[in-house]
Order: C-alpha cells, then structure tokens, then sequence
C-alpha cells in the first residue's frame, strides 16, 4: 500500500469523488474536508504527507488556508482550483503552495503531479538537499566548492547564475515565483528586477540547456516563475 496520506479539501462532491476515487484506486491513504475551517482541522490533527487544496472553498479562501497552514507546516500543498488567472496562481504560490494544477485537469496529471512531489518528500525526508553534492541526469552541483558540472564539463557560471541555479536545485520540483527568487537571490522585489532576473536566467539557460529552446532542467511558468524538473 502506498504509504504516503493525503489530504483532499474540496467542497465540490463531484471532484472530490473524483479525486479519492483516483487515490484510492493507487492506494494512497486520504481524508477529506469540505471547507476551510475542517480543511485546517484535519491538516492539524492528521499530519498529512500532501493536501491537495481547492481555493474556492464556502467559508475561507484558499490562499488563506495556506497563510494558516504555513505559520506551523511545511507540509507540500498542491492546489487544484477553477481560477486559472496569473495573478492567482502567483497569489496562492508566494502564499506557500507548492504547485497549481487549474480544472479541469485529467487524472494522469493529478498523478504526475503527486509523484513530483513525492520525489521531493523523499529527498527531504533522506537528507539528500543537504548532501554535498546535488545529481539530477547530468547536472552534478559540488556545494562545498561552489562549481557546477554538466556531464565531465564544468559549467563557467557568474556569481548570480550559481545562486539561481543553486535557489531552483534546492527546490527541484516546486514553481518559484518571481517574487521568491527576488528574495532569496536580490533580497528585494523591485519591478525592474523582474527584466534582470530574466536576462540572467536567459544566460543560465545557454550554459546548462543542450537545447534552450526545448528546456530539459528549467521550466518556465510565464508570468510566474521558474521550475527545476527532476529528470528520471
């Protein structure tokens, strides 16, 4: 049996269905809540391994469950949500979820998505982020010597590109906002730092990707941020 417990919150009986018929059918354990207030209660009282999160919920929204969940829990929360602006996707990561799946979804992406993040849970779990050295197919990254080797070849990256990539492989299946990687990497979240981080990502982009055009590590979210995909 799949050992990981999930945490289903929709209030909609027809996704929810849906939802744990999926997960049953894979043998994940779950729970459900229909509404902000369980959805928070059973977060606290099942420790879940993932919540799966609609936004649109009848008593609190959901970029706020994710505000209350993050003050105690860095438990994974991938939402599922009929909103498909930019602006509430980017809302509900800088909140501190850690995917955005928009409906209608198939289930094949549902599960493609849990078993990213799945891959996380279990290098965190192992300690693997905090190893010496990161792998991920040919990207090799030597932490205690600060270098960055694709294959046998070492990539010559500038100071920032080493802090970009080392900001995304540290977090490798999860979208970073703009905002975020302005953060962490600038320490600040100026408009006009939206066009540097861009033009530093470009260049990052021709060092590590074979191809650019057809990115194999950095996933591009337009209008929202950056992912570093986990290669098989």
């Amino acid at each position: 049996m799949n050992k990981y417990q999930i945490l289903v919150v929709e209030d909609d009986t027809a996704v929810r269905n849906l939802i744990t018929t999926t997960l049953k059918a894979r043998e994940y354990r779950f729970v459900t809540a229909g509404s902000g207030e369980s959805a928070i209660t059973e977060a606290a009282s099942h420790n879940p391994d993932i919540i799966l999160l609609d936004l649109g919920l009848p008593d609190i929204d959901g970029v706020e469950i994710i505000r209350r969940i993050r003050s105690w829990s860095n438990v994974p929360i991938i939402v599922i949500s009929a909103r498909s602006e930019d602006s509430d996707k980017i809302d509900a990561l800088d909140a501190g979820a850690d995917d955005y799946l928009t409906k209608p979804f198939s289930v094949e992406e549902l599960l493609a998505r849990l078993r990213v993040t799945q891959r996380r849970l279990a290098l965190m779990q192992t300690g693997q982020t905090q190893q010496a050295v990161y792998e991920n197919g040919q990207l090799r990254i030597d932490y205690a010597s600060g270098c960055a080797y694709l294959g046998e070849e070492e990539l010559h990256l500038t100071p920032m590109e080493y802090k970009l990539l080392y900001l995304l492989a540290q977090n490798t299946g999860k979208v970073l906002t703009h905002k975020f990687i302005l953060q962490k990497v600038w320490g600040s979240c100026l408009e006009g730092d939206i066009a540097s981080l861009r033009v530093f990502m470009t260049t990052l982009r021709r060092k590590l990707e074979k191809a650019p055009g057809s990115p194999q590590y950095i996933q591009t979210h337009i209008g929202i941020g950056y992912r570093m995909l986990k290669i098989e």
